[in-house]
């Protein structure tokens, strides 16, 4: 996070969120295993998961763009899609009870990163800062995000900044070995100087927190 330009391009993510029918979540990863590849002709997927702790059946996904002309050209040519359209839209709309999407930048200071192998479990944790940006509560988010990595026991796979949405929101993906392995680092960061510091600075600029585990599909490139 920074005070001045965000990035030096116009890569973007959209970060979707949708609410799926209690009764028909498995219905609907099925479906999306088995024809995202119509969806993925036309931009990169980032990483597709459902939710299992912190959040009921929610799913999220997330798309990478080059900037806005190329989502609008995306967004055409997936309307004009017969087989996406056909196959996979009127088949999962009556799954899906509600749905939501933000656009988001990565930090300037994180690059996207992969899980050191695949098999273990994400966490999407939701921050929201007090309003006045970066140029209030960057350098201290980023010295507690640090703090947390320095310990070991957990993998930053992004941080995203909210551009449309909620805004001062910030998105961290982290990935995991297992849940146990999580729940027996955090005890150990809680006792980490370090950790206890950095998080005590930068708690006076936050607003609210959520944290979802999240598990990836068998599509996802994340995984």
């Amino acid at each position: 996070l920074a005070t001045g330009p965000r990035q030096s391009n116009g890569i973007f993510y959209e970060i979707r969120t949708y609410d799926i029918k209690p009764a028909k979540m498995k219905e609907f990863l099925e479906m999306v295993n088995k024809y995202v590849h119509f969806r993925t002709a036309h931009s990169e997927l980032v990483g597709f998961w459902y939710s299992e702790l912190g959040a009921m059946n929610k799913v999220f996904h997330i798309w990478k763009y080059d900037n806005f002309a190329h989502r609008t050209a995306v967004r055409h040519a997936l309307a004009n899609d017969k087989d996406w359209q056909g196959k996979f839209i009127s088949a999962a709309l009556p799954l899906i009870e509600k749905q939501h999407n933000e656009v988001a930048y990565l930090v300037p200071w994180c690059q996207l990163g992969k899980p050191p192998k695949e098999g273990g479990v994400y966490e999407w944790v939701t921050f929201q800062m007090k309003p006045g940006g970066p140029a209030l509560w960057g350098e201290a988010f980023r010295a507690a995000i640090n703090a947390h990595i320095h310990t070991g026991y957990t993998s930053l796979i992004g941080v995203f900044h909210t551009e449309y949405g909620l805004l001062n929101t910030v998105h961290v993906l982290w990935w995991n070995k297992s849940p146990d392995h999580r729940a027996a680092g955090r005890h150990r960061a809680h006792e980490d100087a370090r950790v206890v510091a950095a998080v005590r600075d930068s708690v006076r600029f936050l607003e609210s927190q959520q944290n979802v585990l999240l598990i990836p599909l068998q599509c996802s490139p994340l995984k």
